[in-house]
């Protein structure tokens, strides 16, 4: 049986597809169509790459004895038997011997038979017949579409992250399918503009977000709602950009709404941000119709920290910018600006301020100058106040008892910055206090230093002369 090579290679060149795969792959099928055939596990299918030509045979290696021990013993043939085969139809070319040779070279065909030989029985391939032909057939489509599938994954897997044009095809469940020219590609729902409204057959820009190989084939997954969509654009609509003048040091966007873009030049006589906006705006507006009227602040990148926070909130003006370290390692900045720029500063449902803190990569928060001016006051007055409860003398500490407040003042520590200034090991040797609890002597103190103007004490609740305590209980609160 032949099978003609110029049609395997004129596919080979149509479909993109190593002949040689095409090839391997016909012989593998050939061979399972021969083992159901002629009920032999053993056969091989072999192929001339010039002349077509199939060649079927079952090999046979030489042994002295043969494996009944394993589940699956590869194909042998004892020597005696080998010998038989040979006698038989060696003189018909239905049998050749093949001896191993020296390592890396080829085995040598014998006319004798020795152990450890390959003995080779050969079966017409005319026999397969039809099975051979739909067999063929079955194989070539199935290879076809494999290559073509893995085609499409080697050409657009690099591609990840860059911009895509193409046509919208459907939609499937909230889904959009996009027609690219080789191929089709999805805009899942999350990956869409709210703002946006495409309908079928409009030609549509998005970036390739992700390849999924599945088993139906790879599967090229847009986004129009990727900050790198942003990027793109305006890498092809700024010369200065693209040509890397102009660098774009970071970008967020909330789609459809609002957009940041930071940018630096490589050269001092370039002025970045008027390079992104363009003449009277043209630039800007161009990427801002692309992307439906999505508003884009083009600001100023800056290696010091409170210079690029103060740029980044722009259009409101940052009157100072404080970094915030926390306990945690985790840095933040307090960002004050007049109480008229506020509302600017944060921006309609915080989307100022939330674009801001993406870009910069750290949390803001964002304060008026009437409010930092309320809690300077009300820092200003606690401590003030506490100031003057250190000069309250012991007696007049309300929870500690006079037994208590007359062996301290005894003791040189008459004040409640005297008190609070002791340790709770100091306290337990003063006179007459061995009974008392110097740990609570001190929570005491240090709550009445810490409570608030007695003014503001009776808006808590009502006071219920009923539920006061006696003379007694107001010495246990310290007593052991």
């Amino acid at each position: 049986m032949i099978i003609d090579p110029a049609v395997i290679r004129q596919v080979s060149r149509e479909k993109d597809i190593d002949a040689e795969k095409m090839f391997g792959a016909l012989e593998e099928a050939m061979s399972s169509a021969a083992r159901k055939y002629y009920r032999d596990k053993a056969m091989v299918t072999l192929i001339d790459r010039k002349s077509g030509e199939m060649t079927v045979y079952s090999p046979r290696t030489v042994v002295a004895e043969l494996d009944t021990e394993s589940e699956e013993p590869p194909p042998q043939v004892l020597l005696e038997e080998a010998r038989e085969l040979l006698e038989k139809h060696g003189t018909r070319g239905e049998l050749r011997v093949l001896r191993p040779a020296g390592e890396g070279e080829p085995p040598q065909e014998v006319s004798d038979v020795e152990l450890g030989d390959e003995v080779r029985i050969y079966r017409e391939a005319v026999g397969l017949g039809r099975i051979a032909a739909q067999t063929a057939k079955q194989v070539l489509y199935q290879k076809v579409r494999e290559a073509e599938r893995d085609n499409i994954y080697n050409e657009f897997f690099p591609k990840v992250g860059e911009l895509m044009s193409g046509t919208v095809k459907r939609f499937e469940r909230g889904d959009m399918i996009v027609d690219l020219g080789k191929t089709e590609a999805i805009i899942p729902r999350d990956q869409q503009s709210r703002a946006e409204r495409y309908g079928q057959g409009e030609r549509i820009r998005s970036i390739l977000y992700d390849v999924h190989k599945n088993p139906k084939g790879p599967q090229l997954v847009l986004s129009r709602t990727d900050p790198r969509l942003l990027i793109r654009l305006f890498e092809m609509e700024v010369p200065e950009i693209y040509d890397g003048t102009v660098v774009i040091k970071g970008a967020v966007r909330q789609p459809g709404e609002r957009a940041k873009v930071a940018v630096r030049s490589r050269e001092r006589d370039v002025d970045p941000v008027g390079a992104c906006v363009g003449m009277r705006g043209s630039r800007v507006q161009s990427i801002m119709r692309e992307l439906h009227g999505e508003k884009i602040d083009v600001i100023l990148y800056s290696e010091d920290l409170i210079t690029f926070a103060q740029n980044a909130l722009a259009p409101a003006k940052i009157t100072r910018v404080s970094p915030i370290h926390h306990e945690d390692g985790v840095m933040s900045l307090d960002c004050v600006v007049e109480d008229d720029q506020l509302s600017l500063a944060i921006g309609k449902k915080g989307q100022n301020v939330r674009l801001a803190s993406a870009l910069i990569g750290m949390k803001i928060e964002i304060k008026g100058e009437t409010e930092v001016k309320g809690e300077v006051a009300e820092a200003l007055s606690r401590m003030l106040l506490a100031s003057r409860r250190k000069q309250t003398p012991v007696a007049e500490i309300p929870g500690l008892g006079d037994e208590v407040t007359e062996r301290l003042s005894a003791a040189g520590i008459a004040t409640l910055g005297d008190l609070v200034e002791k340790t709770p090991e100091e306290l337990a040797v003063v006179p007459g206090l061995e009974e008392f609890s110097p740990d609570e002597m001190l929570e005491v103190a240090r709550s009445y230093q810490e409570s608030p103007e007695p003014e503001e004490e009776e808006e808590t609740e009502e006071y219920d002369e009923t539920e006061a305590p006696g003379p007694e209980a107001e010495e246990s609160i310290v007593r052991e």
